[in-house]
Formats: C-alpha cells, structure tokens, sequence
C-alpha cells in the first residue's frame, strides 16, 4: 500500500518543479512565457517587434484604477530585498496600462531587449512589479511576482532570433 503512494508523490514532484520552467510557442506569434498562476511574464515577436508583457490576473485596487504605471524587473532578487536600482531592478517608466481581464503591460523597443537578456541571466528568480513614485520619496510597489527563471535564457533566444 505504500509502495503506490510513494510512486505517485515521485511522480507529482517533478511537475511541480518544473512549474515555473518557461515555455515557447513557435507560429505566427513566436512566445516565450512563464505563468505563476496570479501572473504570467512574457516575451513575443509581434509585428517584427520584441515585446515584453506581464499580465496579473486580479490586480491590485491601485494598479485596476490607473492608466499609466511604471513596471520593474529584479533577477534573482535576494530574499526581503525592496525594488529598488540598489537591489538591481530595472525600470520601464510611465507606460500604458490595458484593462481586460486583470491589468497587462506592454514593452516594446529597447527596454524590451534590455529586459530579455536581464531575464536570459537570471539564474533562479525573476520579479516583476507594478511600481510608482511615492508621494514621500520611494516607491508603491503593487502586484510584485516572482517567476522561475528555469529555461528562460533557451526560450527566449528562441523569440529573439525569429524577432531579429
């Protein structure tokens, strides 16, 4: 009886791991994405255009009620570290926010590819964040994930080179 057991929590570890492994998706829209469940970081070739897109599910009051934010980027964040330039996050200012089912941000040009090879050297975490200035200096940080970075410099590479 326990023999059976055992095998199945083998077998369902694995899945488990690989949960944040990146994926890609090859036709017309090559994608390389993650998803966490709440939140899914991605990278597409668009037009010929590298974007960057992260989409949360059901965002925070502030983010739903906004137009514009800023959104940043932290690899391997260490573990209570604040976004932050001294904690390594990288930023993408003022952009357009779209409201359909959860709030998404698009990134395109060279923040995009500034943000891919950011997330290609990654080693196990990447964070994004909704971020703003605070009205006492700082920064609101809203809707912040942390996703695998595993495969994510394969998949990746794999958009850039249909995306030139």
């Amino acid at each position: 009886m326990l023999k059976p057991i055992l095998t199945l929590l083998a077998l369902a570890l694995p899945s488990v791991a690989l949960a944040d492994d990146w994926a890609y998706e090859g036709g017309d829209v090559p994608i390389a994405y993650v998803d966490n469940a709440k939140a899914q970081f991605q990278f597409a070739c668009r037009g010929g255009d590298l974007t960057v897109g992260f989409w949360v599910r059901a965002p925070h009051k502030q983010v739903a009620g906004a137009s514009t934010m800023s959104m940043a980027i932290t690899p391997d964040p260490a573990e209570g570290a604040k976004v932050s330039a001294d904690a390594g996050s990288r930023f993408a200012q003022d952009m357009p926010l779209i409201h359909s089912d959860g709030a998404s941000m698009i990134v395109r040009g060279p923040v995009a590819r500034q943000w891919a090879s950011i997330a290609q050297r990654a080693r196990t975490t990447i964070q994004l964040s909704y971020v703003r200035t605070a009205r006492k200096g700082g920064l609101d940080v809203f809707d912040s994930n942390r996703f695998g970075a595993g495969g994510s410099s394969a998949a990746i590479q794999k958009v850039l080179d249909k995306c030139g």
